[in-house]
C-alpha cells in the first residue's frame, strides 16, 4: 500500500486543521453557530428471550439431586479379597477364610467397605503380569483412598513346581510385596469341597482373622 497523496486543503493544513463547510459559508465577521447537540438516547435493554416452547415467566426447576447410594453389603468386614484378574481364586479364599470378595474391584473404605486388601492372582504368566499391574497401580496412587497391600496371594494354575521363567517373575513381585502361594488343589478343580483346607491356605487366616473351614470350588 503506497502513501496516501496530500489533501488539497490549502497550506498549513496540519497546524489550523481542515476548513468545515459552514464556515466557509459564514460571511466575515460574524460569530460562528455551533451546531446544538441533541441528547443521545440510551436504547432499551434487549429483552430475554426464552428457550421455544417456554411459558413466558416460568421458573426452570433445578436439577434434582442425584439418589443416595445403598449401604455396601461389605460394611464392617475386616479384610478385602481383590481379584488381579478374572478367576484369581478370591471367592473361593472369601468363603474358606472370611472377608469380602469384591472381585476384580478396589474397596471404597469411605463407604465402609475394609481397607486392607489380599490381592489374588493365578501362577501362570497372565495372573502374575495382572498382579505386578495391580500393584503398579497401587504405587501410583491409582486407588480409593485408605487402601493397604496386606499380600499378594498368588494360586497355583496346575500341578507341579512353577516353570523357571514364572518363578523369577514371582521373586520379582516378593520384591515389592508380601506374597503367600496356595498350592494346586484337585478337589477344587471338581468343585468338591476340601478339608482340611492345605497348610499354607490355613496360614492365610492369620492374615484375615477368619475362620479355616472346608470350601469346594475355586472362584
Amino acid at each position: 500500500m503506497g502513501v496516501p497523496p496530500a489533501s488539497p486543503a490549502g497550506p498549513q493544513m496540519w497546524i489550523r486543521g481542515p476548513a468545515s463547510q459552514q464556515s466557509a459559508q459564514q460571511p466575515a465577521g460574524q460569530p460562528v453557530q455551533q451546531p446544538t447537540q441533541q441528547p443521545v438516547q440510551q436504547a432499551a435493554p434487549a429483552a430475554a428471550v426464552a428457550p421455544p416452547g417456554t411459558a413466558v415467566g416460568a421458573v426452570h426447576a433445578a436439577p434434582a439431586a442425584p439418589a443416595p447410594r445403598e449401604p455396601s453389603p461389605h460394611r464392617g468386614e475386616r479384610i478385602a479379597w481383590v481379584n488381579a484378574h478374572g478367576g484369581g481364586g478370591a471367592s473361593t479364599l472369601a468363603h474358606a477364610l472370611g472377608g469380602a470378595d469384591l472381585g476384580t474391584r478396589w474397596p471404597e473404605p469411605a463407604d465402609g467397605e475394609p481397607g486392607d486388601v489380599l490381592l489374588v492372582a493365578r501362577t501362570h504368566a497372565g495372573g502374575i503380569r495382572a498382579a505386578s499391574q495391580a500393584l503398579n497401580a497401587l504405587r501410583m496412587g491409582d486407588h480409593p483412598d485408605g487402601l493397604r497391600l496386606v499380600a499378594v496371594v498368588l494360586v497355583a494354575d496346575a500341578p507341579g513346581r512353577l516353570p523357571r521363567q514364572l518363578g523369577q517373575r514371582v521373586r520379582v513381585l516378593r520384591s515389592a510385596a508380601e506374597v503367600h502361594r496356595v498350592p494346586w488343589v484337585p478337589a477344587w478343580r471338581l468343585g468338591d469341597e476340601v478339608d482340611p483346607l492345605p497348610r499354607d491356605v490355613r496360614a492365610l487366616a492369620a492374615l484375615t482373622g477368619g475362620p479355616a473351614g472346608p470350601v469346594a470350588g475355586l472362584r
